[in-house]
Protein backbone atom coordinates (compact mmCIF):
# COMPACT_ATOMS: atom_id res chain seq x y z
CA UNK A 1 0.00 0.00 0.00
CA UNK A 2 2.74 2.34 0.57
CA UNK A 3 4.08 1.90 -2.76
CA UNK A 4 0.73 2.74 -4.11
CA UNK A 5 0.45 6.26 -2.39
CA UNK A 6 4.10 7.12 -3.72
CA UNK A 7 4.04 5.76 -7.24
CA UNK A 8 0.41 7.39 -8.15
CA UNK A 9 1.29 10.99 -6.91
CA UNK A 10 4.62 10.26 -9.13
CA UNK A 11 2.39 9.38 -12.37
CA UNK A 12 0.06 12.08 -11.85
CA UNK A 13 2.88 14.63 -11.72
CA UNK A 14 4.89 13.18 -14.82
CA UNK A 15 1.33 13.25 -16.66
CA UNK A 16 0.49 16.68 -15.42
CA UNK A 17 4.03 18.37 -16.32
CA UNK A 18 3.77 16.30 -19.89
CA UNK A 19 0.35 18.04 -20.56
CA UNK A 20 1.59 21.54 -20.00
CA UNK A 21 5.09 20.88 -21.90
CA UNK A 22 3.65 19.86 -24.86
CA UNK A 23 1.03 22.57 -25.78
CA UNK A 24 1.40 24.34 -28.60
CA UNK A 25 1.19 28.58 -28.07
CA UNK A 26 0.80 31.11 -30.85
CA UNK A 27 1.64 35.17 -30.51
CA UNK A 28 1.68 37.88 -33.26
CA UNK A 29 4.24 40.49 -32.91
CA UNK A 30 3.57 43.85 -33.42
CA UNK A 31 6.60 45.67 -33.30
CA UNK A 32 10.58 44.49 -32.58
CA UNK A 33 13.83 46.47 -31.77
CA UNK A 34 17.62 45.34 -31.35
CA UNK A 35 20.23 46.15 -29.59
CA UNK A 36 24.00 44.87 -30.55
CA UNK A 37 27.22 45.53 -27.86
CA UNK A 38 30.10 47.89 -29.36
CA UNK A 39 33.51 46.98 -30.41
CA UNK A 40 34.36 47.56 -26.47
CA UNK A 41 31.91 45.15 -25.37
CA UNK A 42 29.40 47.40 -23.94
CA UNK A 43 25.34 47.69 -24.95
CA UNK A 44 24.59 49.98 -27.19
CA UNK A 45 20.75 51.63 -27.24
CA UNK A 46 17.77 50.07 -28.13
CA UNK A 47 16.64 50.77 -31.47
CA UNK A 48 13.19 52.53 -32.05
CA UNK A 49 10.74 49.95 -32.56
CA UNK A 50 10.10 48.72 -35.83
CA UNK A 51 6.59 48.24 -37.11
CA UNK A 52 6.44 44.35 -38.51
CA UNK A 53 3.49 41.76 -38.16
CA UNK A 54 4.77 38.36 -37.63
CA UNK A 55 3.46 35.18 -36.05
CA UNK A 56 5.36 33.59 -33.13
CA UNK A 57 4.85 29.91 -32.37
CA UNK A 58 6.13 28.09 -29.16
CA UNK A 59 5.62 24.88 -30.31
CA UNK A 60 6.12 22.17 -26.90
CA UNK A 61 5.09 18.98 -28.66
CA UNK A 62 8.15 19.75 -31.28
CA UNK A 63 10.65 21.61 -28.61
CA UNK A 64 10.60 24.29 -30.84
CA UNK A 65 10.04 28.21 -31.62
CA UNK A 66 9.40 29.57 -34.93
CA UNK A 67 9.37 33.35 -36.09
CA UNK A 68 7.64 33.89 -39.06
CA UNK A 69 9.34 36.85 -40.00
CA UNK A 70 10.59 37.84 -43.66
CA UNK A 71 13.43 35.34 -43.23
CA UNK A 72 12.03 32.27 -40.98
CA UNK A 73 13.57 32.05 -37.43
CA UNK A 74 13.75 28.72 -35.92
CA UNK A 75 14.87 27.89 -32.14
CA UNK A 76 15.42 24.47 -31.09
CA UNK A 77 14.42 24.75 -27.46
CA UNK A 78 17.02 22.93 -25.31
CA UNK A 79 15.78 23.37 -22.00
CA UNK A 80 12.89 24.82 -20.22
CA UNK A 81 13.49 27.13 -17.01
CA UNK A 82 11.59 27.72 -14.24
CA UNK A 83 9.03 30.66 -14.10
CA UNK A 84 10.20 33.37 -12.47
CA UNK A 85 8.05 35.85 -10.71
CA UNK A 86 8.65 39.44 -9.61
CA UNK A 87 6.56 42.20 -8.08
CA UNK A 88 6.39 43.72 -11.98
CA UNK A 89 7.37 40.82 -13.83
CA UNK A 90 7.11 37.37 -14.65
CA UNK A 91 9.87 35.43 -17.09
CA UNK A 92 9.65 32.39 -18.26
CA UNK A 93 12.82 31.42 -19.76
CA UNK A 94 14.29 28.96 -22.32
CA UNK A 95 17.75 27.49 -23.56
CA UNK A 96 17.76 27.27 -27.21
CA UNK A 97 19.73 26.88 -30.61
CA UNK A 98 18.77 28.52 -33.77
CA UNK A 99 19.13 26.59 -37.13
CA UNK A 100 23.06 27.57 -37.22
CA UNK A 101 23.75 26.13 -33.61
CA UNK A 102 24.11 29.47 -32.24
CA UNK A 103 22.85 29.62 -28.27
CA UNK A 104 20.36 31.85 -26.78
CA UNK A 105 17.99 32.57 -24.15
CA UNK A 106 14.39 33.33 -25.25
CA UNK A 107 12.17 34.58 -22.32
CA UNK A 108 8.54 35.42 -22.37
CA UNK A 109 8.21 38.61 -20.11
CA UNK A 110 4.92 39.74 -19.06
CA UNK A 111 4.99 42.82 -17.45
CA UNK A 112 2.39 43.14 -14.38
CA UNK A 113 2.63 46.74 -14.33
CA UNK A 114 1.98 47.61 -17.76
CA UNK A 115 -1.77 45.60 -18.13
CA UNK A 116 -0.09 42.34 -18.61
CA UNK A 117 2.10 43.42 -21.86
CA UNK A 118 3.56 40.50 -23.06
CA UNK A 119 7.08 40.39 -24.53
CA UNK A 120 9.66 37.87 -26.21
CA UNK A 121 13.34 38.33 -25.71
CA UNK A 122 15.58 36.43 -28.03
CA UNK A 123 19.32 36.57 -26.41
CA UNK A 124 22.50 35.84 -27.86
CA UNK A 125 26.09 36.83 -26.46
CA UNK A 126 26.48 39.68 -28.65
CA UNK A 127 22.70 41.33 -29.49
CA UNK A 128 19.47 41.00 -28.23
CA UNK A 129 15.91 41.17 -29.80
CA UNK A 130 12.65 42.24 -28.93
CA UNK A 131 9.44 41.45 -30.03
CA UNK A 132 5.89 43.35 -28.45
CA UNK A 133 3.47 40.19 -28.18
CA UNK A 134 0.11 39.41 -27.79
CA UNK A 135 -1.37 35.79 -27.74
CA UNK A 136 -2.73 34.56 -30.37
CA UNK A 137 -6.44 33.04 -30.95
Amino acid sequence: MKIVKIVLPLFLLLFAFQDVSAQVYRFKADSFSIIEKNEKGNWGSWTDFNNTPVVITLDGKKDRIVINSKEIQLYSILAYGEKIVEKDQETIPMKCADNEGGLCTILIVTKKNEENRKQFYINYEDVKIVYNVYVSE
